[in-house]
């Protein structure tokens, strides 16, 4: 049946579950007449979106609504949609797109065509996306480097481009940045209704040519998601905000001048108190001006609906040999520095540096990632090649002579033997990652590997295959600047990330990767520094810059200012003696000689300050992963800060009080039995809590508690509220561990200590 010629929304704006963006302003039956064929009418979310979403994704879609249609903002239709990962933020977009494309309020489509800008090797997934929550309702178009030659995707291009149907065949173009950059001049030829730029942070320079060619859209309508708008600075935040309301912070020196000198002041551990305060005025009066145009909600949400997760950050020790060389290294680098300065530019200078810091952290990784760059005679860091003795092989992987990697190979053999869960291994070298191929032959893991050389067709066949529960794969191993965006490898429920990068977006990103929708365990998240390294520093500067995004994003007002500008540049220092040279610059009031007296708060969590998880340094009795705490005992691990996303009991509880709703019924019919045994009832009460206070009854209580504990960290549910016994000696914590790291590698073998 076609519609009346009377305007009426597109679907029932009060159905059930019905999703309303739009309401029109109430009218009396007189000016209705009046009206006519220009009554406004509801827009009202298509069914087969509103059923799927979620409260805060209803929320999301009717905050960009009003963004794109100018209400939140007087003459500004752009908005940025920076949910943390995992909450749906493809869904959102979707709905939004789906519905300016049917409807308005004026009873015809808002848009008529639609751009996604994308990493390209999120192109083919944006295409499934659609597909998968709209079906034949409308296709997309995906164009990238295998669309075709120059010619072809120039035809391709200016085809949609000309194309001015109301209901075009595909009125959606997905593609890559590089291809928009290259082809900038047939898109800008013509108007967009709406564009969409997904990993929107890549557009955080306005002076590269992306950014530049993206700007030229004819386009008002601007929608950029990303979960991390602030990775670097205020001015890349200045930039995206801008590419979405041009002008609405004014230019970018304005900009400087007025907010970021003042709010980076102010966030400085060294700064005054007149520092803060200024620093703090200008933050709010910065968020009053984008809060309208920046809609974020944390992975909190997803406590909802997701597995518990738990997070810990693992400073593991050198080991001789990398101590050593790491020492020799920061003392001849010390001796050429100077020299290196005055002989060269500040450019070069600033080249070596960065060389230099490389060095430092692939050492941090393994002693044999250096040693083929410092064999070279021409290398001024050839004096350190005395230090590899024999039987050393640069060829053949030897977990032991690093640290990190000892921990790794511990978590993987342990893990093996006790579980049938599998891991994610990530890392931003390629060389570290020919290392896990090493370590994973060596032990006999199956594995598949997901780097920048494979096509976007490649990388989707593994990680389907590895999501298959039968498919046998142990381990996925990934490059964190290939993969780290939008890949879902709920296949795996343990990660571990082998090295930091400057970058605390792209860390997250990466490990963001097994705690997404559809994991049905429990969660592990690894992250390995080396203590008192380089590494320590990036992490260290990573919760300087995480702070700074939460004080601006998140509008977070207690974020413990605990470095100082001195302190992150002090980079090239080797912390000896220490447990966490992290640990020691929070400045923590609940350690005392390194055991934790006061626990973090009850309502802590992962998205908490670091201040607030917990540390274990002299004991792994609070860390709930029990593969964890019988790796603690091999001695490589000198300090852990470990903290879960939400408390295991808040699910029970919700089932419980579906319990008790339904237990309600029963109790009805026996309600008036019950009352007329009340005091026999509290009779039988009195005599039970008199047994309760004898010695047995006690010791009895005592011993079921003990037992209830042991099924929680079997089950990997809870944190022992109790302390354990005391453990034993060192050596005897070591044998004991070879013994079971042994036989998880070598089962048939049989040792006796």
């Amino acid at each position: 049946m076609g519609r009346s010629s009377m305007r009426v929304a597109l679907f029932d704006p009060y159905g059930e579950g019905a999703v309303v963006l739009f309401t029109p302003p109430p009218m009396t039956h007189e000016e209705e007449m009046k009206m006519k064929d220009k009554k406004l009418v509801h827009v009202v979310v298509d069914p087969c979106l509103s059923k799927v979403l979620r409260p805060h994704q209803v929320e999301g879609v009717k905050f960009m609504y009003n963004c794109v249609n100018g209400r939140n903002i007087e003459n500004y239709r752009g908005c940025i949609m920076a949910d943390e990962m995992g909450l749906g933020k493809t869904l959102q977009c979707i709905t939004l797109m789906w519905t300016l494309l049917r409807q308005s309020p004026d009873c015809k489509p808002t848009i008529s065509k639609a751009i996604i800008v994308c990493p390209s090797s999120l192109v083919k997934n944006w295409d499934k996306e659609i597909h998968k929550w709209l079906g034949d309702r409308v296709h997309g178009l995906p164009v990238d480097t295998s669309t075709g030659g120059k010619d072809e995707i120039t035809s391709t291009l200016r085809s949609f481009m000309l194309d001015t149907r109301v209901r075009a065949a595909s009125p959606i173009l997905i593609i890559s940045y590089e291809t928009f950059r290259n082809y900038s001049d047939v898109i800008n030829s013509a108007p967009i209704g709406l564009c969409i730029c997904d990993e929107g942070h890549r557009l955080k320079n306005n002076e590269n040519l992306t950014y530049k060619a993206l700007s030229g859209l004819k386009c008002d309508k601007r929608i950029l998601i990303s979960g991390t708008p602030i990775q670097n600075d205020l001015l890349e935040y200045y930039s995206l905000v801008n590419f979405v309301n041009p002008g609405l912070l004014g230019t970018a020196s304005e900009f400087k001048k007025k907010y970021e000198n003042a709010i980076l002041k102010g966030r400085d551990g060294a700064a005054t108190d007149a520092d803060v305060q200024r620093g703090n005025e200008r933050t709010k009066e910065m968020i009053g001006l984008v809060e309208k145009c920046i809609i974020r909600r944390t992975s909190t949400l997803l406590t909802k609906y997701l597995p518990v997760k738990y997070e810990h950050i693992i400073c593991c020790r050198n080991t001789p040999l990398q101590d050593a060389l790491y020492h020799k290294l920061i003392e001849i680098e010390k001796e050429t520095r100077a020299f290196e300065k005055q002989k060269s530019d500040s450019g070069k200078a600033t080249a070596s540096a960065l060389s230099f810091i490389t060095l430092l952290k692939k050492l941090c990784n393994h002693p044999s990632l250096v040693y083929e760059e410092v064999q070279n005679r021409e290398n001024k860091f050839h004096a350190t090649t005395s230090l590899f003795k024999d039987p050393f092989n640069p060829k053949r992987l030897d977990p032991s002579l690093s640290g990190k990697m000892k921990v790794l190979d511990y978590l993987l053999a342990i893990t093996r033997k006790k579980t049938d869960d599998r891991w994610v291994l990530i890392s931003n070298y390629t060389q570290t990652m020919d290392q896990f191929i090493e370590l994973c032959k060596l032990r006999g893991y199956g594995y598949v590997r997901l780097d920048g050389s494979m096509t976007p067709k490649q990388r989707q066949k593994v990680v389907e295959e590895f999501n298959k529960p039968d498919s046998g794969i142990y381990c996925f191993l990934l490059s964190s600047k290939a993969g780290g965006c939008g890949l879902n490898l709920i296949g795996a429920n343990r990660l571990v990330m082998f090295d930091p990068d400057w970058n605390p977006a792209n860390d997250d990103q990466a490990m963001a990767r097994v705690w997404r929708d559809g994991q049905k365990k429990h969660c592990f998240i690894y992250r390995l520094l080396a203590t008192g390294s380089i590494e320590e520093k990036m992490f260290q500067r990573q919760t300087h810059k995480k702070a700074l995004s939460s004080c601006i994003v998140d509008a977070g007002e207690d974020v413990a200012r605990h470095f100082s500008s001195d302190q992150l540049k002090e980079l090239f220092k080797l912390e000896s003696n220490v447990f966490s040279d992290t640990h020691d610059k929070l400045k923590c009031k609940r350690c005392i000689k390194g055991v934790e007296s006061i626990d973090p708060p009850d309502d802590a969590d992962c998205s908490s300050d670091l201040a607030h998880w917990f540390h274990s340094q002299a004991t792994s009795r609070k860390i709930a992963d029990n593969i964890l705490r019988a790796v603690y005992d091999c001695g490589t691990i000198s300090f852990i800060f470990h903290q879960k996303s939400h408390k295991v009991e808040a699910k029970r509880q919700e089932a419980d009080k579906k319990d008790a709703g339904s237990a309600e019924e029963n109790e009805g019919s026996d309600k008036k039995e019950k009352e007329t045994s009340k005091p026999e009832k509290k009779l039988e009460e009195k005599k039970q809590k008199e047994k309760e206070k004898s010695p047995k009854a006690e010791e009895a209580k005592k011993e079921k508690g003990r037992k209830k504990r042991k099924e929680q960290d079997d089950d990997f549910e809870d944190i022992p509220e109790e302390p354990a016994p005391e453990p034993k000696k060192k050596k005897e914590k070591v044998i004991k561990f070879l013994k079971i790291y042994l036989i998880a590698l070598i089962p048939e073998v049989h040792i006796f200590c």
